[in-house]
């Protein structure tokens, strides 16, 4: 039978008015997400204020159900909102579903709460660093961009880059490098350990799922590479940043502190 929601709503409204609970304003809720799309560090704050408020809506009988279906709202606006801020959309897209499964894992309203937090510093931070960076490239160089974002997974070609950006091979490499200050190689390399990073701390992928799904020839090539550019390797960077140290079959190892 089709339930009347209608009719619910205004029921419920009845009784939040009888109990005197009233949602919070809507431009109260959408500080924090303008705080976000600014880059602003006073995101956090409102954010924190936000989620512990009494005026936050009732989902579920359950308390931790009820945070986590919260926090699972509240992120995807958080998502869209760092998007429009200037973070790269897949970039954006993929750290919100690695925290939603962090989400799914939590056990307690402690823990839910302390992924909150470092999830909306997370977002305001890579806002806050789109922002930096240099001005709009010419549009050749973006339409590179944008596809390496989106198929660090795959091999990139460069034949297949000049055809996007409607140039020959040698003149792109050298615009370029003359526009980011990279080779299109570099770029591709720097991008990919810049994704084992954010994989690295906020999933629990094996480090040779990592290695594969970024498309390195091997684990080998991945971890000295990774070095290179971070000054230690996998283990040790997933070390530094998690609560467990992840072996390369998956073996999940205590981290001494």
């Amino acid at each position: 039978m089709k339930e009347n929601i209608g009719a619910k709503v205004a029921y419920l409204r009845f009784i939040n008015n009888e109990n005197s609970f009233h949602h919070h304003r809507y431009s109260k809720e959408m500080l924090q997400y303008e705080y976000i799309r600014s880059g602003d560090p006073r995101a956090a704050e409102e954010a924190e204020a936000m989620i512990h408020s009494d005026d936050m809506g009732h989902l579920s009988d359950d308390p931790l159900r009820n945070l986590l279906y919260l926090c699972i709202c509240n992120i995807t606006l958080v998502t869209r909102f760092a998007i429009e801020g200037g973070m790269e959309p897949e970039q954006a897209y993929n750290a919100s579903d690695l925290y939603i499964r962090r989400y799914d894992r939590a056990r307690s309203e402690e823990e839910i709460f302390a992924i909150h937090r470092e999830m909306i510093q997370y977002f305001t931070g890579q806002v806050a660093e789109a922002k930096k960076s240099p001005g709009s490239y010419p549009a050749p160089v973006t339409a590179c961009i944008d596809y390496i974002s989106s198929h660090l997974h795959e091999k990139i070609d460069c034949t297949k880059l000049a055809e996007i950006a409607g140039l020959n091979r040698s003149y792109l490499s050298v615009l370029f490098r003359r526009e980011t200050g990279m080779t299109i190689t570099g770029y591709i390399t720097a991008k990919r350990v810049q994704a084992a990073e954010e994989m690295l701390r906020y999933s629990d992928s094996k480090l040779t799922e990592i290695s594969d799904i970024l498309n390195f020839s091997s684990y080998s090539h991945f971890a000295a590479t990774f070095r290179k550019y971070c000054g230690e390797s996998p283990m040790e960077y997933r070390r530094r940043y998690s609560g467990h140290s992840t072996l390369t079959d998956g073996t999940k190892m205590p981290v001494n502190r």
